[in-house]
């Protein structure tokens, strides 16, 4: 972080600061969707097998979600921690926390490749693959197991460019792999019939050019914080303190990894590989409608921790106040868009009129609650910024484990396979409404105990 940098934290316009670093984000975060989100809509127009095979990638959802989750339990626990460092001023612990975090990710990476490569196929059919699907699944899964590393530390480390405030540098992390999996998908896929396996490919190249370019910055000058050699040697007081801030992002992503199973489970016991297909285009759909507030959030995230640990606390208010507005503008907007024009977006990814038919009922159901997921996404990652990881664990856990999972497997034994859908905008809505209410009774108190450890609250 550079002096301008500092002074434009602690002083300049905060609406006009969290603009100028979310729209890198937001366009960072489009690009970075478009890795498989671009595999899908190609995958979904094979002839033929096109539907079984968009199902069978939806199926490895749970495990890359995983392999997703634990790049953020360092990145988005390190990033922030790091931002407070550099608010008061200590950058060496922000290079101690840059360096020992590189090292965990390189080793995360050897264990989850290793882990996934021996146990894939069981997982696979105890997530909801179907003879039919299984081939399709396994073949694009295997491919992308190789790449972990690649994905773990483009994704990982990227929060360390952001949380600096380069937030250009951070968008072309992701613009620069997504071109190439957009350039790379309709060559592996049609031009060299490789099917699944030319988009998994695909995706793995890319993320290995992602990672060069993350490497490249922050072992340069140009970068604040620098990896250095002399941070390998793992500090077990700073990975306990990254890995306890990065376990809320954590349990959110992976006990996404855990909806994912239980809702395709439950499709295929109530429904068919129909079901799982459409569900795959939801959360397809999810995933780029929730870009902006991911956006927003991460626009904020620098921000807050920054003026956390310098102790402007009215600053990191009205920074919550902004990022709260625009998350929340996002989601009515994206909510309206969905159940006004779901036969539009659904034929992005196919025109089978089966799958067709099923995707738009359940569509309309699954994303009404859409509206206030920026209630819930905003004050979540508000808590996080602060250093309030076991508040924002717990909002998590409320709205997928508590609320999501359970009802995904009791509706449906009353509803049938509608009540699979009913279960999301029933979470959503409680959850949101809950995690402003927490947010609102709570944000005095934090900021009086500014930077105290959060078991004395």
């Amino acid at each position: 972080m550079t002096k301008n940098m500092d002074k434009e934290f602690a002083e300049g316009n905060l609406l006009k600061l969290l603009i100028k670093l979310s729209i890198p984000a937001i366009v960072a975060q489009l690009i970075n969707a478009l890795y498989n989100i671009v595999d899908r809509m190609y995958l979904g127009h094979i002839p033929e097998e096109g539907t079984l095979a968009l199902t069978g990638v939806g199926l490895t959802f749970p495990i890359i979600l995983l392999v997703s989750a634990f790049s953020a339990l360092i990145g988005m626990g390190g990033a922030p921690l790091t931002s407070i460092a550099l608010g008061k001023g200590d950058r060496r612990e922000a290079e101690k926390l840059l360096g020992n975090s590189f090292v965990t990710l390189v080793g995360i990476s050897v264990i989850l490749t290793s882990v996934f490569l021996i146990f894939k196929r069981p997982l696979l059919y105890q997530f909801g693959a179907s003879d039919d699907t299984i081939g399709y699944a396994e073949s694009y899964l295997t491919i992308y197991l190789i790449g972990t590393l690649f994905v773990q530390l483009s994704l990982g480390l990227n929060n360390f460019i952001n949380a600096q405030g380069f937030a250009k540098t951070g968008m072309l992390t992701v613009l620069i792999g997504a071109v190439t999996n957009i350039v790379l998908d309709p060559i592996l896929i049609f031009g060299f019939r490789m099917g699944v396996q030319g988009a998994a490919l695909a995706t793995i190249l890319s993320q290995f050019v992602s990672a060069l370019w993350v490497l490249k910055f922050l072992f340069g000058k140009k970068t604040g914080i620098r990896i250095r050699t002399k941070y390998f040697k793992v500090d077990f007081r700073l990975l306990g303190k990254i890995t306890a801030l990065g376990m809320a992002p954590f349990i959110m992503q992976s006990t996404e990894s855990l909806v994912q199973i239980t809702l395709n489970t439950n499709l295929r016991l109530y429904g068919s590989d129909l079901y799982v297909g459409a569900m795959t285009i939801l959360s397809s759909t999810i995933q780029i409608f929730t870009l902006p507030l991911q956006g927003f959030t991460q626009g904020a995230q620098p921000i807050i921790g920054y003026n956390f640990g310098a102790k402007n606390y009215d600053r990191v208010k009205k920074t919550v106040k902004y990022s709260f507005t625009l998350c929340m503008t996002a989601s009515v907007l994206a909510c309206l868009l969905i159940e006004l024009f779901p036969r539009v977006i659904i034929r992005i990814f196919s025109s089978d009129p089966a799958l067709m038919d099923i995707a738009v009922v359940s569509m309309r159901i699954f994303m009404i609650g859409t509206f206030l997921m920026g209630a819930q996404v905003s004050l979540q990652n508000a808590f996080i910024a602060m250093g309030r990881a076991k508040t924002a664990i717990c909002m998590a856990l409320l709205r997928k484990i508590v609320l999501l999972i359970p009802l995904a497997i009791l509706l449906p034994k009353f509803l049938g396979v509608d009540g699979v859908f009913i279960a999301e905008p029933i979470s959503d809505i409680t959850a949101a409404l809950t995690t402003t209410t927490v947010f609102l009774l709570s944000i005095g108190r934090i900021c009086r105990d500014g930077s105290a450890p959060e078991k004395q609250q």
